[in-house]
């Protein structure tokens, strides 16, 4: 009688507990809300509708303290700043206007809306002629071979805006400069550049400001080639030239060899003698093409300025040095 109670009462239970599993959802979890594909779905609707935010000034963004940036910002080059010729330098003209006029909007009285800023305008004019002086002086020092026109290409490629404002960028000068327009034009970052430049000159002297450029500036030749920064329409012509002052014989041009005369794309290597001596031989796809790179790779050769030329000089200069330096620089 009571095994059957038993047998009964484990039978109840075992059908219970299968209703109960029944009864019972087992459901994935993958820590994602419900929400947050529609959230995203309609944020990147509104992106392509409305467009990227429009860039915020570094000064607009928390965290900012602009004596201690500008402090930052002359330990960071390793250079000695006096702190107020440097705030000075990233104080546009610009700035200063829309200012005025911003407190003059605002009904203020004329001598409570004047700044009391300076701007950047004498120290751009100093350091901009610094910058074109040292520049030349190094580019025909580092390449004595080199005519009067390839040296002005030189420097005009190197105290250009592309290549200034693209230093001054990496630099962080962009971060500190007080302009009216942001993102900062690239003729007001061009102008804070040379007025840092002319900053530094008055506060460590012209040789501490020579090697700023030269660490910075000059340092965008690496990986150049001579005609991009030099346009040369007739270089068989300049290549004539040469030879004729440096006394040599003019070039003769033979063809070496070539691939594909018959097809779409021929290959030539034409190759010039001087003095029954191989001086440069080009590539091209016409013969005038290979004659006229070949007339490019023995300018570079005369010039002295081919790809495996003796590495740019950016040792640490010695105090002898320096000394001889800063009475050349102040003498010119």
């Amino acid at each position: 009688m009571a095994s059957g109670l038993l047998a009964t009462r484990g039978l109840l239970t075992l059908l219970n507990y299968q209703q109960a599993c029944r009864s019972v959802l087992v459901t994935q979890t993958r820590h994602k809300k419900r929400w947050m594909r529609a959230y995203v779905k309609i944020m990147e609707a509104k992106l392509k509708l409305e467009g990227p935010p429009p860039p915020k000034r570094r000064s607009e963004k928390p965290n900012w303290d602009y004596h201690a940036e500008v402090e930052a910002f002359s330990a960071r080059l390793q250079e000695n700043f006096q702190l107020e010729r440097l705030k000075t330098a990233f104080v546009n003209p610009c700035y200063v206007r829309v200012e005025q006029e911003r407190r003059g909007a605002l009904g203020l009285e004329p001598e409570v809306a004047a700044l009391t800023l300076k701007d950047n305008g004498a120290l751009h004019t100093r350091g901009e002629a610094f910058v074109q002086d040292f520049l030349s002086d190094w580019c025909r020092a580092s390449f004595p071979s080199l005519p009067a026109k390839g040296t002005a290409a030189l420097v005009n490629h190197l105290k250009g805006p592309e290549v200034v404002c693209h230093v001054a960028r990496n630099l962080g000068v962009e971060d500190l400069t007080m302009s009216a327009e942001f993102p900062v034009p690239d003729e007001v970052l061009y102008g804070t550049f040379c007025a840092v430049v002319a900053a530094l000159e008055e506060s460590s002297g012209p040789q501490r400001a020579g090697l700023f450029l030269r660490d910075f500036l000059t340092a965008q030749l690496i990986g150049k080639d001579l005609f991009d920064m030099w346009s040369v329409v007739n270089p068989m012509g300049l290549l004539v030239e040469e030879c004729t002052h440096r006394g040599l014989p003019l070039p003769k041009p033979r063809l070496l060899r070539a691939a594909g005369a018959s097809t779409v794309l021929p290959l030539y290597f034409v190759g010039l003698y001087c003095d029954k001596k191989l001086l440069a031989e080009g590539p091209g796809e016409t013969l005038l093409a290979a004659e006229e790179e070949a007339a490019r790779a023995a300018l570079r050769k005369l010039y002295g300025y081919m790809e495996n030329r003796q590495p740019l000089d950016f040792s640490p200069v010695s105090p002898q040095t320096s000394q001889s330096t800063n009475q050349a620089l102040s003498s010119g």
